[in-house]
C-alpha cells in the first residue's frame, strides 16, 4: 500500500512538470527550413554568385584597360659618350692650347729679332759707303731713333696671352655635358589599351559567362529538388512511424484486454494456464513492437531535424503526425515531355554545357584571326631628354598608336584547340540525347509506379475494412464463447498487418508522387 502511494505521488509530480515546448511543422515549413539550412544549397548559391562575378569580369573586356606605372632605379655609374682618355684630354685642352700658343709666340719673337739685327747691319754698311748718308746720319736724330728701335727689336719679352684657364673651363663644361648623371632614375607612365577587333573573343566570352551562370542556376535547381525529395521522405516516414506507433499501442491494448479476459477464463476453469502463457507471450511481443515503434519515431525525428537545420534533440511535432490514414497526394496535370525536358535541371545543364563548348570553340577560332588594339601612353621621367639631358621633371610625352597582331604559325595549337572544342560540343549533344531518353524512361516508370501505388492503397484499404470487420466478429464470438482464443489472435494479427500495409501504401504513394514531381522537374527553386 505504501509503495502504491509513492508511485501515485511520483506520477502526480510528473504530470505537474512542464513539458518541453513542441514545434508544430507542416510539410511546407519543413521544406523551407531545409532550403534555408542546407549546406549543399548554400554551396550551390555561392557557385551562382561566382558565376555572376564571372559575367561582370567578361563584361569588363569591353572597356579600355587603363593602368599607371611608376618606377625608381639607382645606378652606381653614370653614362658617358666618350672614353676616359678622351675625357681627360678634353679637360686639359686649355693647357695644351696655351703651350702651343707660347711656343708660337716664342718662335715669332726670335724671327723678328733676327730680322731687326740684319736690317741694322745693312743700314750701317750703307751709311759707311755713302758720304751723303753719313752726313745725314750725323745731323739727323731720326737715324739714332731708327737704330735705337732696331737695337731693342729683340722681342724676347713678347709672351702669348693666358688662355689656359678659360679654355680648360670650356673643356670641362663640354666633358660634363657628355657625362650623364643617371644615379637616380625616376619614371612614371599612364597607358591605355582599347581592343578594336579580337576575332569576336570578347563577345563569345560574355555569352559563355552568361551561359555558365544559367548552368550554375540549373545545378542549384537540381540540388534544390534533391533537398525537397529528402525532406519529403523524412517527413512522411515520421508520419508513417507515428501511425504505426499508435497502431502498436492499439494492438498492445487489445492484447492486454484479451489477456485479462483469458485470465478470467482460467480462473473460472474454462481455459488452461497454457492459454494464459500463450497470450502473455503475445503481450510481450506487442510491448516490444510498441518500444521499437517509439525508438523508430525518435530516430526519424532526429533525421528530420538534421535535414531542416534544427538541433537533433529538438521537440518537433508534424502537422500530419496524428492522422491514422495518410492522405493521398493531390494529382497534378500531366506534363508533356518537352516541358519536362525544359524543366529538368539535368537536361538544361547538358544543353547549356553544349552551348558553352560551342562558344569555347568560337573563342578558339578567334585566336586564328588578326587582333587590332588601340594604344595610348603618357610618359614622364627624371632625368629626361626632352630639352637636352635634364635631371628635372620637365614635362612628359604623349604617344598613341595601333597594334595589329596576325598569328601565322604555332604548331597548329589553335586549330587543334578549335577541333577539340567542337568534339566536346558533339560529346555533350550525345549526352543530352542519352539523358532525354533516360528521363523519358524515368518519367514513364514513375507514372506507372504512382498508378500501381494508388491501386495498392485501394487494395490495402479494402483489406483493412475486411480485417476490422473480422476482428470485430472474432472479438464478439470470443466474448460469447463460440470462438477460440487462437481465432481472436489471428484476427488481431491480420488487423495489425492490414493496418500496417495501409499505412505503408499511403506513405509510398506520397513518396511516389514526390519522386514523380522530381522526375518531371516540378521542384524548381525561386531563384
Amino acid at each position: 500500500m505504501k509503495k502504491s502511494l509513492h508511485l501515485a505521488a511520483l506520477l502526480l509530480f510528473a504530470v505537474q512538470l512542464p513539458s518541453p515546448a513542441q514545434t508544430v511543422l507542416t510539410l511546407e515549413e519543413c521544406r523551407d527550413r531545409a532550403v534555408s539550412s542546407s549546406k549543399a544549397l548554400e554551396q550551390a548559391r555561392i557557385a551562382v554568385e561566382m558565376a555572376d562575378y564571372d559575367k561582370k569580369i567578361a563584361l569588363a573586356n569591353y572597356f579600355p584597360n587603363i593602368s599607371a606605372t611608376g618606377t625608381y632605379m639607382y645606378n652606381n655609374r653614370n653614362l658617358s659618350l666618350i672614353s676616359d682618355s678622351q675625357s681627360e684630354s678634353l679637360r686639359g685642352i686649355g693647357d695644351r692650347t696655351q703651350a702651343i700658343l707660347d711656343q708660337a709666340y716664342a718662335d715669332a719673337a726670335g724671327q723678328i729679332g733676327q730680322s731687326a739685327q740684319g736690317m741694322r747691319s745693312q743700314l750701317e754698311e750703307a751709311i759707311k759707303n755713302d758720304p751723303k748718308l753719313m752726313l745725314e746720319y750725323a745731323l739727323s736724330p731720326m737715324w739714332k731713333t731708327v737704330f735705337g728701335i732696331l737695337e731693342e727689336a729683340d722681342l724676347s719679352q713678347l709672351k702669348a696671352p693666358e688662355i689656359a684657364g678659360p679654355v680648360n673651363a670650356i673643356g670641362r663644361e663640354i666633358d660634363d655635358a657628355l657625362h650623364f648623371d643617371n644615379h637616380n632614375v625616376y619614371a612614371a607612365a599612364v597607358s591605355l589599351q582599347q581592343p578594336v577587333f579580337v576575332g569576336g573573343k570578347i563577345i563569345y566570352s560574355n555569352q559563355m559567362a552568361k551561359l555558365a551562370r544559367e548552368l550554375e542556376t540549373a545545378r542549384y535547381d537540381q540540388t534544390y529538388a534533391d533537398v525537397i525529395v529528402d525532406v519529403d521522405e523524412a517527413y512522411w516516414q515520421i508520419v508513417s512511424i507515428a501511425a504505426k506507433k499508435r497502431l502498436a499501442d492499439s494492438y498492445a491494448d487489445l492484447l492486454h484486454t484479451l489477456e485479462a479476459d483469458v485470465q478470467k477464463a482460467v480462473t473460472a476453469g474454462v481455459m488452461t494456464e497454457s492459454d494464459a502463457l500463450q497470450i502473455r507471450v503475445k503481450v510481450n511481443e506487442g510491448e516490444m513492437l510498441r518500444t521499437k515503434a517509439g525508438n523508430g519515431l525518435t530516430l526519424s525525428k532526429m533525421l528530420l531535424c538534421k535535414r531542416i537545420g534544427l538541433p537533433l534533440d529538438s521537440a518537433v511535432t508534424l502537422a500530419d503526425e496524428q492522422i491514422d490514414l495518410i492522405p493521398q497526394p493531390v494529382a497534378g496535370g500531366t506534363k508533356s515531355l518537352d516541358n519536362i525536358f525544359g524543366d529538368r535541371p539535368e537536361t538544361r545543364s547538358l544543353e547549356l554545357a553544349s552551348k558553352i563548348y560551342d562558344r569555347k570553340a568560337k573563342i578558339a577560332r578567334a585566336d586564328l584571326m588578326p587582333k587590332v588594339v588601340l594604344t595610348a601612353n603618357y610618359l614622364v621621367s627624371n632625368p629626361n631628354l626632352y630639352n637636352g639631358y635634364s635631371t628635372t621633371w620637365n614635362g612628359g610625352m604623349f604617344s598613341a598608336g595601333v597594334l595589329v597582331s596576325v598569328p601565322i604559325f604555332h604548331g597548329m595549337e589553335t586549330a587543334n584547340k578549335y577541333r577539340k572544342a567542337r568534339a566536346e560540343v558533339a560529346l555533350y549533344e550525345s549526352k543530352l540525347q542519352d539523358a532525354r531518353e533516360l528521363i523519358t524512361l524515368q518519367v514513364s516508370q514513375q507514372r506507372k509506379l504512382l498508378g500501381e501505388t494508388r491501386a495498392q492503397l485501394e487494395t490495402a484499404t479494402s483489406n483493412l475494412e475486411a480485417a476490422e470487420e473480422n476482428l470485430r466478429a472474432a472479438t464478439l464470438g470470443f466474448e460469447a464463447g463460440v470462438v477460440t482464443m487462437d481465432t481472436v489472435l489471428s484476427a488481431q494479427t491480420a488487423w495489425l498487418q492490414a493496418h500496417s500495409e495501409c499505412i505503408d501504401a499511403g506513405t509510398e504513394l506520397q513518396l511516389a508522387a514526390s519522386r514523380l514531381n522530381r522526375a518531371e522537374g516540378s521542384y524548381l527553386s525561386k531563384k
